[in-house]
């Protein structure tokens, strides 16, 4: 008797439950590095369950042309986003998050509008209510989708990464956001469609001049909330699609984007409002412009000293940074590690929050090298070690390293908390040039007299340190 009454409606129902539980033990295993692929596996397991089972919808069933449609969609998506997530470089993945996420936040803000121009063909007025979950959704995923997409123009360096200001800049974006209110107002009241193409219109301008003058040492908080973005797109997508499966997906990573987005402006020692609107980046306090202060000396050193140092010390602390990234020196970081292991000595990496220009950039390209989980220690566990240190080696970080964040009120990182460099015994700075991080700051560390700089490509000087390591 029950098993007769089991549709396949029931049936669908059912897996979408068992995918939503898979999505939620999904974000449990990421949030540890120790169970990240175990948690990347199951959602992916989860999307594939839901995924098949939505071809059981009578739309796609019913309907030969629709199910044409989709596969060849999938097939078209497929193709590109496989070669692309494959062969893309580490340096490269900020870039990629960002344009994979406004992709999905498009997705569900045209989703929203077909439905409704769905609906208007059957000659069927939509509630108030049908309205206003469209309008979100065509809002929040036309910002998500152009601002995503301008922060991969900055990511790709297509244009500067420092902030894009001009005049009567906060003037405009008010009047845009209030020209969109009016709007939703408008459509709300008379139910026209053309209302809404204006709302897209204007919510794709929005998210452009909402980036523009976010600078680039904030991209990482800027791509976690548009991630939170995307998220409450495709919640939105879910009502109006009467699919709950996109209501609680949506929902799980909106909520953990904009978790994650407080967490990092925390990390910053920031408000999220003044890491949006203040134009972080755009003032420079340095006063040795591209090349540092050449009025102060600074000590170079070389590989053979360093590498001895190394060598003979008790406790080493590798403070990776986005130039580890840029030299894809990751592999080669592990290496130094494991050779100072097997001399004994206390070898860990100080993982600051928003090194690197995405969300747990450092995390990634270490794991990807295969250095063991409990090698990697955030700022806060990190930081009381400090002082024992022996050495901390400081491979392409910059502002995350930066005392000014302490010492100079006034400076743009002032207040941020950083991995306290400063503290160790000996202070090796593994850096291209005396440039500026992406705060557009000098860094009074270079100029410490516990600094020894080691110029030139990351990579190349630390498998030289390798070797000194080795022959020590």
């Amino acid at each position: 008797m029950l098993a007769a009454q089991f549709t396949l409606s029931d049936a669908r129902d059912l897996a979408y439950l068992v995918a939503i539980i898979g999505f939620i033990l999904a974000l449990k295993g990421l949030s540890s590095p120790r169970y990240a692929r175990q948690g990347n596996w199951l959602g992916a397991a989860a999307a594939t369950l839901a995924i098949g089972m939505t071809f059981t919808l009578p739309s796609l069933r019913d309907s030969g042309k629709n199910l044409i449609l989709a596969i060849v969609a999938m097939v078209i998506g497929a193709a590109v986003a496989v070669p692309v997530a494959r062969f893309v470089k580490m340096t490269a993945m900020p870039q990629l998050v960002a344009i994979f996420n406004g992709v999905g936040g498009g997705a569900a803000a045209l989703i929203s509008i077909v439905e409704l121009l769905h609906l208007h063909s059957l000659g069927v007025s939509p509630a108030v209510y049908v309205t206003a979950e469209v309008l979100a959704g065509v809002l929040i995923g036309s910002v998500s989708f152009s601002g995503s997409a301008v922060a991969f123009i900055k990511l790709q360096e297509l244009i500067t990464g420092r902030p894009i200001v001009y005049p009567a800049q906060q003037i405009i974006n008010a009047g845009v956001a209030v020209a969109i209110g009016v709007f939703i107002i408008l459509a709300l009241v008379t139910g026209s469609i053309v209302y809404v193409w204006l709302i897209l219109i204007l919510a794709l301008v929005l998210g452009v001049i909402f980036v523009l003058p976010i600078g680039g040492a904030d991209v990482p908080v800027l791509i976690s909330l548009l991630n939170s973005f995307t998220g409450l797109a495709v919640a939105t997508s879910g009502f109006v699609l009467d699919n709950a499966l996109l209501i609680v997906a949506g929902t799980l990573v909106g909520a953990s984007g904009m978790l994650l987005t407080r967490l990092m402006s925390a990390a910053m020692g920031r408000s999220l409002p003044n890491i949006l609107f203040s134009a972080f980046g755009s003032v420079i306090t340095a006063t040795g412009g591209e090349e540092g202060d050449a009025s102060r000396p600074v000590r170079a050193g070389t590989t053979d000293d360093v590498g001895v140092l190394l060598a003979y010390a008790r406790k080493v602390v590798i403070i990776p940074g986005y130039g580890l990234a840029v030299a894809q020196a990751q592999h080669t970081a592990r290496e130094l590690a494991d050779a100072l292991k097997a001399r004994g000595v206390d070898t860990f990496f100080a993982i600051h929050p928003v090194a690197g220009r995405m969300p747990g950039h450092m995390n990634v390209l270490l794991a990807e090298a295969n250095v063991p989980y409990d090698e990697l220690k955030e700022m806060d566990d990190a930081n009381p070690e400090m002082p024992t240190a022996d050495v901390a080696l400081v491979v392409g970080a910059n502002d995350t390293v930066n005392p000014a964040a302490k010492s100079t009120p006034g400076s743009p990182i002032y207040g941020m908390p950083i991995i306290n460099a400063d503290e160790a015994e000996h202070i090796i700075f593994l850096k291209r040039s005396m440039r500026p991080g992406f705060a557009g700051i000098d860094n009074d560390l270079l100029y410490d007299p516990k600094t020894t700089m080691l110029f030139g490509d990351a990579k190349d000087t630390l498998q030289k340190l390798v070797t000194t390591v080795n022959e020590a």
